[in-house]
């Protein structure tokens, strides 16, 4: 089972070469050796999860493990946000992605940590490729579980960069689809400008098997034999990259060969990361103004630093940032339009030390500010090396090209 993706192990149980209980037991005893040391889940419970198990045969995702991170309602764990205030609280139903995830034959296998409310309070979830750094921002959990082989395949959400950046640390693959494309309902709330529905998986292909069960209608993803045309983009805080970084990406670009382009933006976009943040922190206070009314001492200084910010900007100033993004956005759809696809840096250092930080997220944001499909690819590394992610970013809805030039890359890669 450790040397099967997702799409293999479906493929298997819809074969009848193995069972989804025998499946099922493969990943419970990982869990029952490795969480102690990771904390990836915030509720599991090994019988729910064999219950799942009995019977299930058929689906795209026939028989195959699934962690879910705990802001995705669901019936049969609690959903708690990582927050006091939720303690206890359990769903009358599932979200609609998890009942889709369900419908394709997959094992639930419980509730996997994220930040309070999927901000910035970090939980009690550790790195497997270090324990002393963290996996990343809210989708952490999810991640985390993924690279300790708790299950092949994991739902997580991004407003920032809480997808993209713990796939950068942990060493996997992710994909962020366009925005809009994927159902939020039974999803809490943080920035609806931004929130979406992303996963982990252990292949490009296991990626777009997940997209053809959680988004009605999905292309089929085709790989092309001819050369790519690729896009290198630096953005104007390529100085805040660590070198080890910046050099893994740089010979990484250059391995694809010479028909990647640099290519540099205007300064306009420039102010583009500190106005997601704006937009970020005023659509958080008023998704969370129920809670801070009602329990605003059991909110973490972070979130009330948020809201503290939100209160200090105007009607005008917030309408503003959000213009600024919608003139922006025909332009670099301009600027990225003769590209299959744009690079850039996933995260632009390793993996902290320490689970209070887990580090900016600024080259992620910059192009989720515009509602962009991206995927993190990781890269190759030797033994002993943290991961570096390599980010792959599409045209707004080009989500299905994008998967393919992500295999393109991934082949050219290996």
């Amino acid at each position: 089972m450790n040397g099967l993706d997702a799409t293999g192990i479906a493929e298997a149980v819809g074969s009848g070469a193995i069972t989804p209980a025998l499946v099922a037991e493969h990943f419970l005893g990982r869990i029952g050796v490795d969480e102690p040391d990771i904390q990836a889940f915030a509720s599991f419970d090994a019988e729910v999860v064999r219950n799942q198990a009995r019977g299930l045969c058929a689906g795209l995702l026939a028989g195959v493990p699934v962690g879910v991170k705990d802001i995705f309602d669901t019936a049969d764990h609690p959903t708690e946000f990582y927050s006091p205030i939720y303690q206890g609280n359990r769903p009358s139903r599932d979200a609609h992605v998890v009942t889709l995830l369900r419908q394709a034959g997959a094992i639930i296998m419980g509730k996997t940590h994220t930040t309070e409310f999927a901000y910035m309070h970090t939980g009690p979830t550790r790195n497997p490729l270090d324990l002393a750094r963290t996996p990343g921002s809210s989708s952490a959990g999810s991640a985390a579980g993924m690279a300790a082989g708790f299950f092949p395949l994991a739902l997580g959400t991004q407003t920032a960069g809480s997808l993209l950046k713990p796939a950068a640390y942990c060493g996997l693959f992710a994909f962020k689809p366009s925005f809009g494309l994927v159902s939020l309902e039974g999803v809490k709330p943080l920035a609806p400008s931004f929130d979406t529905v992303g996963w982990y998986g252990r292949s490009v292909r296991d990626l777009e098997r997940v997209a053809q069960v959680l988004i009605p209608g999905f292309p089929a993803v085709e790989v092309g034999c001819r050369p790519l045309r690729l896009g290198f983009c630096r953005t104007s805080r390529w100085s805040d990259v660590q070198p080890l970084v910046a050099q893994a990406i740089e010979q990484t670009v250059a391995k694809l060969g010479p028909l990647v382009s640099e290519v540099v933006l205007p300064e306009a976009f420039d102010g583009v990361f500190d106005d997601h943040q704006l937009i970020n922190d005023c659509e958080g206070a008023r998704s969370l103004a129920k809670e801070f009314q009602s329990y605003p001492e059991l909110l973490s200084d972070s979130m009330l630093a948020m809201i503290e910010r939100a209160k200090a900007t105007s009607w005008e100033q917030e309408s503003a940032a959000k213009a600024r993004l919608a003139q922006l956005a025909p332009q670099l759809a301009q600027i990225c339009q003769p590209f299959d696809a744009m690079l850039s840096v996933s995260c632009g250092m390793l993996a902290p030390v320490g689970l209070e930080t887990t580090g900016p997220s600024d080259f992620i944001k910059f192009w989720g500010a515009f509602g962009l499909p991206q995927v993190n690819v990781p890269v190759p590394r030797g033994e002993g090396e943290l991961p570096v992610g390599l980010q792959v970013i599409g045209a707004f809805r080009g989500d299905a090209p994008l998967l393919g030039t992500a295999q393109v890359i991934v082949d050219a890669l290996a």
